[in-house]
């Protein structure tokens, strides 16, 4: 989701841009942005230069540097099913090690790297604000996705002590068009079906538009060695799918499920998905983090640059359209 917004948001721009892609890669989601985003969806894809690779490769990620002078580096693997952990720490951990080795071997001038608030850590009293300066405690409350992340973001750290020029961006959960099944899509698809339940939980939210503007505006200020947290608002996630529910036009959800309830359903829901086969909606670590409450400041981005975020209401309004308009 990501990826396809900042290719859109270069692409306007009229910049050069190589893109590397997986052989199984959607490339219809990245052309559906580029139809919502640009009037001239075909002739700004086509300027986009695409070569096929998987940054776990090192000769494939140093073959797609060569002559390069900028890398947004956003790729990564995200699930919270057990059979993954395995693949996503090697994915995000290795990968993001061959992207900013590959960059100081080709001479890149600046890399954004994409982290995440997931790479921040948790404070020792859950009601106090997260920024910046937190730092990083091993945790039994740390999900492997967390720790891939953290140790995706050391390794770009440890680029540029070697001499590396990178910004590190640290998103909250990222809200945009995307495919049905992926990321935080699922939210949008969820809240269009009469969701009924809703869990205690509250957490940090950011619009796609936003995250892939506040990236190249860093890139394009020269701001080094920093890393920022990219959140528009904290709010609780009955707030956020009343608001879904009422742009889908269906009533919002009124019952409250708390850390029991939430037990069972995760359980359930695992054997669900081993009956059908099919990737469950709700596993152990979404069912804890969703009771959770997380609060993070952007205040950091906001004081240096002058960024500012859509209010997430407008965001939420915006995309509910988007999904419907593709019929998803």
């Amino acid at each position: 989701m990501l990826g396809s917004h900042l290719l859109c948001e270069l692409a306007k721009k009229k910049v050069a841009v190589r893109a590397m892609c997986r052989e199984n890669s959607r490339m219809e989601q990245v052309r559906n942005v580029f139809r919502l985003y640009t009037d001239a969806p075909e002739e700004a894809f086509s300027r986009i230069e695409w070569v096929k690779g998987d940054m776990t490769d090192i000769y494939a990620v140093e073959e797609a540097m060569e002559g390069v002078q900028q890398v947004y580096h956003c790729a990564a693997l995200m699930s919270f099913e057990s059979r993954h952990h395995r693949q996503m720490l090697k994915v995000n951990s290795i990968g993001a090690a061959n992207i900013v080795n590959a960059a100081l071997q080709k001479g890149v001038g600046r890399l954004c790297h994409v982290s995440s608030i997931a790479a921040l850590g948790r404070p020792e009293n859950n009601s106090d604000t997260i920024d910046e300066k937190l730092l990083w405690k091993s945790s039994r409350n740390n999900s492997i996705y967390s720790i891939s992340k953290y140790e995706a973001e050391r390794e770009v750290w440890r680029g540029i002590a070697e001499g590396l020029e990178a910004v590190i961006v640290n998103p909250s959960i990222i809200l945009g068009y995307a495919g049905v099944d992926s990321g935080s899509a699922r939210l949008f698809t969820t809240a269009a079906k009469n969701l009924r339940f809703y869990p205690v939980g509250v957490n940090g939210f950011v619009d796609v538009r936003d995250v892939a503007s506040a990236m190249v505006m860093l890139m394009e200020c020269g701001l080094s060695n920093e890393r920022f947290i990219l959140n528009a608002e904290n709010i609780s996630y009955k707030r956020l799918f009343e608001l879904m529910a009422a742009t889908f036009g269906m009533p919002g959800p009124k019952y409250r499920v708390g850390p029991l309830p939430a037990s069972l359903a995760w359980r359930a829901e695992r054997l669900r998905s081993w009956i059908t086969r099919r990737p469950p909606v709700l596993t152990r670590e979404t069912a804890r983090t969703s009771g959770n409450k997380h609060y993070y400041s952007a205040e950091k981005i906001k004081k240096t640059t002058g960024f500012q975020f859509r209010p997430i209401e407008e965001t939420i309004k915006h995309h509910c359209q988007n999904y419907s308009g593709f019929n998803v």
